[in-house]
């Protein structure tokens, strides 16, 4: 049998933080995640698993280890090596929403896509917008729109151009459980739509057990 194609893998990857007292975050971690899976990565507060997905994404460098992404060798790369690499490959999606105060929720998914390039971004932004609910909120400010709404806008940035990877960390975290819940729904909704591999953090078991697999961390390592 061949194995799947795997989209992310990490090696012995460790991150040590401070100076004159060092704190050990990640101590060895190995992970493989198959192109189109969902995973999750299931911890406590403290447990390095936002830690983990920053060094995933590009967003943050190991001290050591190896970090394989979408064929691409993330430790070998510099600062601005790894935002083009980041760049359509990687959608990310936080609890704390980022959308800029001052563009409106089709400003917010398309100048990110313009910016990089992509002449159909305004485009992509409304079509994106209309499959997560919102073709009625296209010229709609932040501040205008509740705390799903605002997810959902990161959602559709996250999704517009069509990343192989999506990582989702703690995307619940500022809302209540009844809109958690179809913010998760819609997640999930728009990766099968796309095809597109999906990491989740989370400390919660429930919404873990939603994904094609669960990897628990606790005290920066894989204990499950």
């Amino acid at each position: 049998m061949i194995a799947p194609d795997m989209v992310i893998r990490a090696s012995d990857v460790r991150l040590t933080l401070g100076g004159a007292a060092p704190v050990e975050i990640l101590k060895g971690v190995d992970l493989a995640v198959a192109e189109g899976e969902s995973l999750a990565l299931l911890g406590a507060s403290g447990s390095g698993k936002s830690s983990l997905m920053a060094i995933l994404a590009g967003l943050e460098r190991p001290t050591s280890g190896q970090v394989m992404v979408a064929g691409i060798d993330f430790v070998a790369m510099g600062e601005d090596g790894l935002a083009v690499a980041r760049r359509g490959r990687i959608g990310i999606v936080l609890q704390a929403f980022h959308l800029l105060p001052t563009m409106t929720a089709r400003e917010n998914v398309a100048v990110p896509m313009e910016l990089a390039g992509d002449r159909d971004g305004f485009a992509r932004a409304e079509a994106e917008l209309a499959a997560v609910g919102l073709s009625h909120r296209l010229d709609h400010y932040p501040a205008q729109l509740s705390g799903g709404e605002q997810q959902r806008v990161a959602i559709a940035r996250a999704l517009a151009p069509r990343p192989r990877i999506v990582f989702a960390d703690e995307p619940t975290g500022n809302l209540d459980a009844a809109t958690g819940a179809r913010i998760m729904d819609l997640l999930f909704e728009r990766r099968a739509a796309t095809g597109a591999t999906l990491v989740v953090i989370t400390h919660d078991s429930a919404l873990a057990q939603r994904c094609d697999r669960v990897v628990a961390l606790a005290d920066g390592r894989i204990v499950a």
